[in-house]
């Protein structure tokens, strides 16, 4: 598959360019819209609250959570919310204002992968417009307007924190290749563009931000079937050493502050247990990533099998000599993009629909090829995909104001709390009662009662809860306890309730020993 194939002069005129600006204004005001809903699911409102404990304790380095360490992962999301919270304060904007600007940087990073890929395909003096320019505006609105982008760069997660700097990474890599035939410029910038990135993926999400370009690269020469070049080859030495020279700004002094216990936490348990059992409680099929990979391209399914059939088909011509020259060197290495997040994930014993978010940005550019296509051979699809994008931006409004908010509400439990503080409770220890609510740790911050390893303490009888409260300086705690069970707690002839709300899902009472 050649990137394009059509003669620039048998295309229609192409979409003026106030219009793509006007749809560049589109996409920022969504990606910044809807950031202030409450912080969703148990990721969210951990992620945030570790931040802001690593903020109000001026320590950039330790991430803790309850006061407690927390190794999970590298300090890259925490660092741009602290920046965050130095500016808005700590309020779910600030949280996820670092996700949604790594979002817009995917998307620059492959509008520009658009526009050095394509420079070999101008059909010479007679081109009445940049065609390069124009697929690097398509790509980059398909990659704006794909469901899987704009759910994580709306959310407090690393999944969109790696994806950018892995995408950066690559599009380097790609520009400095010389058989991509890219635009003339520096020559070896590009290539230390790709180690430098590499480092950053490093401190977004830890192992992978090697692995991936690395298998990646490899994957797209032998694809390719070629070997890499000696300037290349050199690189490795040099350009590895720069990578881990950037990671070692935040793993060095946490090895030197915590020597075993963060080898043992962050590489041990949270990479190779992660990965080889479901420790963690994420199992899924093998196949789960097949069908979650496509759905991130909604509303570009249709286009992504269609893309994904034809470039299995060029592919094949690898094998055959003749037709080799035909392999184009982006689907080869949108290819090898695809291919590895896709096989490694698949691979793992922990499976959550992000981590298969690195592979989107490859799945975007095929399925990009082929909407480029359509868009160059008729006005009638240009206006029906410009359509199609526009309503996917507009759509993504409408859910933030009438739908989500909705949702919300039973998901946090931000209004349970601040019903409790308005009626005098703002001091009161938190107790989980029959449930565990990691949304509690962003909006009850210093309140939750632990055990001995840091973790929040379930309470499935009332002996205990009495045992709990006897200890509290005024005898009343709050409760966090599901509706379904709060007459566990109402009945009880020794502890007086008062519930004080609930949110369909959860309630909340003040409790004490009568």
């Amino acid at each position: 598959m050649a990137e394009f194939t059509k003669t620039a002069a048998a295309s229609p005129q192409p979409l003026p360019q106030f219009a793509w600006m006007l749809l560049l204004a589109l996409v920022v005001f969504v990606y910044f819209f809807g950031l202030t809903i409450p912080l969703l699911g148990p990721d969210e409102p951990r992620y945030a609250q570790v931040a802001r404990e690593m903020w109000q304790a001026g320590d950039w380095i330790t991430p803790t959570l309850g006061g407690f360490h927390w190794f999970e992962k590298p300090a890259l999301l925490y660092w741009l919310q602290i920046a965050s919270y130095s500016i808005f304060g700590t309020v779910e904007f600030a949280a996820r204002f670092g996700s949604a600007l790594f979002g817009l940087g995917t998307i620059a990073a492959m509008w520009l992968l658009g526009r050095k890929s394509t420079s070999a395909c101008k059909s010479g003096p007679d081109v009445t417009y940049n065609r390069n320019s124009q697929f690097a505006n398509y790509l980059a609105l398909i990659t704006a307007t794909s469901l899987g982008v704009i759910v994580f760069s709306h959310g407090a997660s690393f999944d969109i924190i790696v994806t950018f700097p892995l995408t950066a990474s690559l599009v380097s890599f790609f520009i400095f290749d010389p058989s991509s035939k890219t635009d003339t410029g520096p020559k070896y910038f590009p290539l230390v563009l790709f180690y430098f990135f590499i480092g950053v993926s490093l401190l977004a999400k830890g192992l992978i931000g090697i692995l991936f370009p690395y298998a990646i690269v490899a994957g797209y020469f032998i694809l390719s079937r070629r070997l890499p070049t000696r300037a290349l080859v050199v690189s490795l030495v040099w350009g590895t050493l720069l990578a881990c020279s950037i990671a070692a700004i935040w793993y060095l002094p946490m090895y030197q502050r915590h020597g075993w216990e963060f080898i043992d936490e962050f590489f041990i348990q949270h990479h190779f247990q992660r990965f080889s059992s479901n420790k963690y409680q994420h199992p899924q099929p093998f196949y789960f990533f097949l069908w979650v990979l496509p759905l991130m391209t909604f509303p570009w399914i249709p286009f992504f099998f269609a893309a994904i059939w034809k470039a299995a088909k060029t592919l094949a011509g690898i094998f055959q000599p003749a037709r080799r020259s035909e392999v184009s060197p982006l689907v080869a290495f949108a290819f090898s993009w695809l291919a590895v997040p896709l096989l490694f994930f698949s691979l793992s014993g922990s499976k959550l629909p992000g981590y298969i978010l690195p592979a989107v940005p490859a799945a975007i550019i095929l399925t990009a090829l082929a909407v480029f296509e359509l868009a160059e051979r008729s006005s009638k699809w240009r206006t029906a995909i410009i359509t199609a994008a526009a309503a996917m931006l507009v759509g993504v409004v409408g859910l933030f104001i009438f739908a989500v908010p909705r949702f919300a509400e039973t998901d946090t439990v931000r209004s349970l709390i601040k019903t409790a503080d308005s009626r005098g409770f703002g001091e009161s220890r938190v107790l989980m009662v029959y449930t565990i609510s990691h949304n509690a740790e962003f909006y009850a911050p210093g309140r939750l009662f632990r055990d001995h390893a840091g973790k929040q303490k379930r309470f499935n009888t009332v002996d205990d809860l009495l045992a709990v409260l006897a200890s509290e300086k005024d005898c009343t705690a709050l409760a966090l306890v599901p509706v379904e069970h709060l007459a566990v707690l109402t009945r009880d002839a020794r502890i007086k309730t008062e519930v004080l709300g609930d949110n369909t899902e959860l309630a909340i009472a003040a409790i004490s020993a009568k």
